[in-house]
């Protein structure tokens, strides 16, 4: 609720007055000049009920007043409509599954790092339809672009290593990211390509299939995850179990930096989760959808509701001075 006229509160002021000089009128009267040593025998006379409400009349008064004030100061329910238009991004996260993804350079492994970070990226957006694309010697449509994030992230937390056969066929993972947008008619629509290698697998070459998306309008973000040199990778040895080896990072950032360009987006290099986490914030602010906002705002006055109560308590505290307590209301 807010207040048209919230000067009038003010008034609100001189109430405490009026009653602190009716207090002070009603108990500092002059006491009566005759004294009885008992009023048993006044007890039952008319009248006598009315005698103890005379601050009936002085209260009915003071609720009046409190209301007409109130009124005067014209209390209102502030309606508003928010109205927004968004222009909606389609976005494709291509995701690396070859088996080097399990390297524990990134914490707790390059996989696990990339499905966290994926996961906080699509809680970040509001009107943007996410898909998910993952390659490894072939490449697969996990979600196609979708607004239904809960089910997005359900088949992130699905997907698992081990389920297509070994490479990185990285020219593929876009291939088939772009058969996903290149019919779409977001004014914006972006390729986030996640790998930890070198492309050694699948029929096109990613330099050809970023000309295929500079062709549809599409933007490809790439991101080259692992540190710099080598990098623990856990293997399963039959006699003294699970132990770590380190492998060659090999990363082309080369081939990956010619895609982004090529495209007019950039190449990224994560050589630790933070970076990672970070690098997923930056393409965020990037890639943001424009938002239209239109407010309407209306205004349903509530000061003759006040208004009623204060007429309603007036008349009802004249009345009784005039009918009901005539004689005693105090001056």
């Amino acid at each position: 609720m807010e207040w048209a006229n919230p000067e009038w509160l003010i008034a609100l002021i001189l109430l405490p007055v009026l009653i602190g000089v009716y207090l002070y009128r009603h108990f500092s009267k002059k006491h009566a000049a005759l004294t009885f040593s008992s009023v048993q025998f006044f007890e039952g006379l008319d009248g006598n009920w009315r005698s103890h409400i005379h601050w009936l009349n002085k209260a009915l008064v003071i609720g009046g007043l409190t209301f007409l004030i109130l009124a005067l100061a014209r209390p209102q329910n502030k309606l508003t409509t928010i109205e927004r238009n968004a222009e909606g991004i389609d976005i494709v996260m291509v995701l690396d599954m070859s088996s080097s993804m399990k390297a524990e350079d990134l914490k707790p492994n390059r996989f696990e790092a990339a499905r966290d970070v994926a996961k906080q990226f699509v809680d970040k957006r509001l009107s943007d339809r996410i898909g998910l694309v993952t390659f490894a010697m072939k490449s697969f449509t996990v979600c196609p672009p979708t607004l239904d994030y809960r089910l997005l992230k359900q088949l992130i937390d699905e997907v698992s290593m081990g389920v297509i056969e070994d490479g990185t066929a990285i020219g593929m993972g876009i291939a088939t990211a772009i058969n996903r947008l290149k019919d779409s008619e977001a004014t914006s629509k972006v390729i986030i390509l996640l790998t930890d290698g070198q492309n050694n697998a699948g029929e096109i070459d990613p330099v050809t299939a970023a000309d295929l998306a500079l062709t549809y309008g599409i933007k490809i973000y790439t991101i080259g995850a692992g540190t710099r040199g080598t990098a623990p990778y856990p293997v399963q040895d039959p006699i003294f179990g699970r132990r770590y080896q380190n492998i060659q990072v090999n990363i082309d950032e080369e081939m990956l930096t010619s895609v982004a360009e090529l495209t007019g987006g950039k190449y990224y290099r994560a050589t630790n989760s933070d970076q990672l986490a970070s690098i997923y914030d930056e393409i965020d602010q990037l890639e943001r959808s424009k938002v239209e906002e239109v407010i309407y705002t209306d205004y349903e006055d509530k000061y003759p509701v006040y208004l009623g109560y204060a007429i309603s308590l007036l008349l009802i505290g004249f009345l009784s001075d005039k009918i009901w307590l005539r004689g005693l209301t105090e001056r």
